[in-house]
């Protein structure tokens, strides 16, 4: 092989190089920080160095803390239930709106409001809402004669209150994504449907939705990440409590660290929740492909039958 030839066979790879370098350096360095340090007994008044390695001690004695393992049970809880209502709520709302409506412009930039607004700000608003005395949901509930709901006060009621707070933020999330991939659906499905006969329910059930659940596997998927990983509202909001029963796991990893002072511990834990996202991840990709050639064959069939 000639010295040209053998340059042209690396080209692509030399391109390449500044990009891997940033990636190895920016994500995959801290990463492997991360897994060593849960396999160390490390104090934040230690260097790394001097922290006694202890193996998968860390990992072990998780599974044998309560506090951990009830963080845990109340993340994947508090997930399901805000990603479904979401879900259902933003695609229902795109299928309702999607159609030539005088004004939707000004009513898609309302609707995207709620994720302008920072995490911060957001908690701090729900938590001046939810006041027992001066909030306006319990004084609306005195004016109309209920006896007022201690909703950060109880542990089945706080966890109601984030459960509202996040769908009020996230589901505009679902909702402009819903819609985008229903406007950008082949027509040709659609009048092939008409021309069937097909009534708007069964339009919705065996074209449209099929057609959309790529867009809809990758918004679960980004909203099922952003749920395990949510902490600033719930921290203002609830501080976790009552107890335990708001404290999802990135809540107990930062009190772990931060309060507890065991960053083995913490990178441990956080490892743990690693793993659950890159299962959860790997699940949905190959789901979603399984999806994207279901609707590739529903568009051929379409554009045979006209």
């Amino acid at each position: 092989m000639t010295a040209a030839a053998r340059l042209n066979r690396l080209t692509p790879y030399m391109f390449l190089a500044p990009a891997l370098l940033v990636l190895v350096v920016a994500l995959m360095y801290p990463i492997g920080y991360m897994v060593y340090a849960s396999f160390l007994d490390w104090r934040p008044s230690q260097y790394i160095s001097e922290a006694e390695f202890v193996g998968f001690r860390n990992y072990i004695n998780l599974w044998n803390d309560e506090a951990f393992l009830e963080s845990f049970g109340v993340t994947l809880k508090f997930a399901a239930v805000v990603v479904s209502i979401e879900m259902v709520l933003g695609v229902g709302l795109a299928l309702l709106l999607d159609r030539k409506l005088r004004g939707m412009a000004a009513l898609r930039t309302i609707f995207i409001l709620p994720m302008m607004i920072a995490p911060i700000v957001v908690g701090l608003m729900w938590r001046y809402m939810y006041h027992p005395t001066v909030g306006i949901f319990n004084r609306t509930l005195k004016d109309w004669g209920f006896e007022p709901i201690p909703w950060l006060a109880d542990g089945t009621w706080s966890f109601i209150a984030v459960i509202i707070a996040d769908v009020w933020q996230w589901t505009p999330f679902i909702f402009i994504l819903s819609l985008a991939a229903l406007q950008s659906l082949p027509q040709s499905a659609l009048e092939a449907a008409e021309i069937d006969g097909a009534s708007g329910w069964q339009k919705v059930i065996y074209i449209k939705l099929p057609l959309m659940m790529p867009v809809l596997i990758v918004a679960l998927l980004l909203r099922l990440i952003d749920a395990f990983k949510v902490l600033e509202v719930i921290l203002v909001m609830t501080n976790g409590g009552p107890g335990l029963s708001t404290e999802i796991l990135s809540l107990r990893i930062y009190r772990t660290a931060q309060e507890f002072q065991e960053l083995g511990v913490a990178a441990a834990m956080s490892n743990y929740l690693l793993i659950l996202l890159m299962l959860l991840t790997t699940i949905m990709f190959v789901y979603n492909k399984t999806m994207e050639n279901r609707a590739a064959r529903l568009r051929a069939a379409a554009e045979e039958d006209l």
